[in-house]
């Protein structure tokens, strides 16, 4: 049996689980898994300490029922409603926050992937675009519905627009209609489309795959992934060049090549 080396009680907002390096985030508040402030908070918490901590070496976000996540909490918006403001110092804070872990997820050190069983919505969706990976269950569905309800989704957009072409965007956002996990793959939302029985096996596979990675060349290449797409093409070599001299004086880049040349296994030091 695999050792559990860190578990968190699953009461909370999120449960935390690390074993043998990859660390699960499951949304725990069923059945809408919904990204109230105080999910968010936590999710970011989360996050940020899993930086510093050199026994976790990749992150999956997985979720508790049958909705992966819905979005934004619209009942607990909808309360500040009756805020002077008419709430909108409550909509800046609650849009920030998802800003701010959006960007924690993309700026990350170490690879997020996403495990997607059921509905992800709005910003829902958002968070499975601002992962490195996302597998999902053939019974999977996303949708950005926000235009349907008088508001549209442009915060989810910024991640939905990276991830996905143009067109396929602003068919999910104008029409707010559901699309399935085919047509999620097919638009280069997920990566893979897996039974749901063998999600959470295959989803683990990936992730203790890149786990057994040096943990050095794992961070300088998503690092190196996100700046250079924001980059003209000049710019992105220029850039990417200077990174690949830095990895190549790393004591893994030496180790691992040298491993490789010698037929052995390398032994990484994450230097």
């Amino acid at each position: 049996m695999a050792e559990i080396v860190a578990i968190k009680p699953p009461e909370g907002p999120v449960a935390a689980r690390l074993d043998r390096g990859v660390l699960r985030l499951t949304l725990a508040s069923p059945p809408a898994n919904a990204l109230s402030l105080a999910v968010m908070a936590t999710l970011t918490a989360e996050l940020d300490r899993a930086k510093a901590d050199k026994s976790v070496r990749v992150i999956i976000l997985a979720a508790a029922g049958k909705v992966f996540c819905a979005g934004h909490d619209l009942k607990e918006i909808t309360l500040h409603r009756a805020d002077a403001d008419k709430g909108k110092a409550f909509f800046e804070q609650t849009f920030s926050a998802c800003a701010a872990l959006m960007q924690a997820i993309v700026r990350h050190p170490k690879p997020v992937i996403a495990e997607v069983d059921g509905l992800a919505t709005a910003a829902g969706l958002q968070l499975v675009a601002s992962c490195d990976l996302a597998i999902a269950s053939h019974e999977a569905t996303f949708c950005t519905p926000g235009v349907n309800i008088g508001l549209f989704c442009s915060t989810p957009m910024v991640a939905l627009s990276r991830n996905v072409s143009r067109k396929h965007a602003m068919e999910m956002l104008l029409t707010g209609e559901t699309i399935d996990a085919a047509t999620a793959k097919e638009f280069g939302l997920v990566n893979r489309i897996v039974p749901r029985e063998y999600l959470n096996q295959i989803v683990t596979k990936y992730a203790q795959t890149i786990a057994s990675k040096s943990s050095l060349v794992v961070k300088t290449g998503k690092e190196a992934f996100y700046a250079q797409a924001e980059m003209g093409l000049a710019d992105a070599y220029a850039y990417t060049g200077r990174v690949m001299v830095e990895n190549m004086l790393a004591r893994d880049a030496e180790e691992g090549i040298g491993a490789f040349i010698g037929k052995r296994q390398p032994q990484w030091t994450d230097e």
